[in-house]
């Protein structure tokens, strides 16, 4: 264990399938799983690290929680091999067929259970989102129904002080990048390239290996109300799943070399024009732009 005078700081991961080898089954148009490995939701690997990276420098301890099935027990050991202190495996057959309210919701509970056992959390961290569902909902939501100050899309913290409560972060939007600065406790959703995952050390790699996963139900986390879990608490509805109809048409290729750059982008220029017309006539009347 680390230094358990600093904060405690949460971090949820999903265990999800890799989406390179996803398939889409050409006649009842389902995902494809069987025989996809399943990963650590590669977004959520940038959480992990920032979760780290603050332990490293301020102390505290850092607790993974993974809500899936008892196979999710893999991707939390990977986590434990990264330096991770403990890991809490949300798994439980009610909760099958969760969407993000849902999701959010049961997550919200074990994260109050986890501060009722080794301390309310100061900080928790997300990944931006996840690969298979690419909703970025379920880190808000939890923000939601803890009453944490959510801080979404960061891509650097600038400063956590905890004498006087407060965490300044850098957050992207579509305008550039805004500084925000809120008190704690706070929800942290990190975007994608903002660090790199460490390598996992000798000893925390054999302490993984060892180390007890605690393994929870509906009702170790405290969830009495199944109507808000699972399929029944699920809102949202999936209708179809299907996949691009492949184009017939071959890419057509344009000789480059020996050419300027000049000849090649009028000789494109003309074939696309001949192919959209409408398109020649739109440039030539719409003027310079200012």
């Amino acid at each position: 264990m680390k230094d358990a005078s600093g904060p405690h700081i949460v971090v949820c991961i999903k265990q999800v399938p890799d989406s390179a080898q996803i398939r889409v089954h050409p006649v009842t148009n389902t995902i494809m799983r069987q025989g996809v490995p399943s990963i650590i939701n590669p977004y959520d690997l940038f959480a992990l690290e920032e979760a780290l990276s603050v332990r490293d420098r301020i102390g505290g301890e850092v607790t993974v929680l993974c809500m899936g099935p008892p196979m999710a027990q893999d991707a939390l050991r990977k986590a434990l091999s990264y330096g991770a202190d403990r890991a809490v495996l949300l798994t439980d057959r009610k909760f099958a067929g969760s969407d993000t309210l849902a999701t959010s919701h049961a997550l919200a509970f074990a994260i109050g259970t986890i501060a009722d056992k080794w301390g309310a959390p100061t900080l928790v961290f997300t990944g931006k989102q996840t690969i298979d569902g690419d909703t970025a909902q379920v880190g808000p939501g939890i923000a939601k129904r803890l009453n944490f100050q959510p801080l979404t899309y960061v891509s650097r913290i600038r400063n956590i002080d905890l004498g006087t409560g407060r965490i300044e972060v850098e957050r992207r939007s579509e305008g550039g990048v805004q500084v925000l600065s809120t008190t704690l406790p706070a929800l942290v959703t990190v975007m994608d390239g903002v660090n790199e995952i460490r390598r996992g050390s000798l000893p925390d790699l054999l302490r993984a290996s060892r180390t007890e996963i605690h393994v929870w139900s509906a009702a170790d986390a405290g969830l009495e109300d199944l109507s808000k879990c699972g399929l029944a608490g699920s809102p949202t509805v999936v209708k179809k799943v299907f996949a691009p109809t492949a184009r017939a048409e071959k890419a057509h290729q344009i000789t480059v070399e020996g050419r300027s750059h000049r000849d090649v982008a009028e000789d494109l220029l003309r074939e696309i024009f001949a192919k959209i017309p409408d398109l020649e006539l739109l440039t030539t009347t719409s003027g310079p732009r200012a």
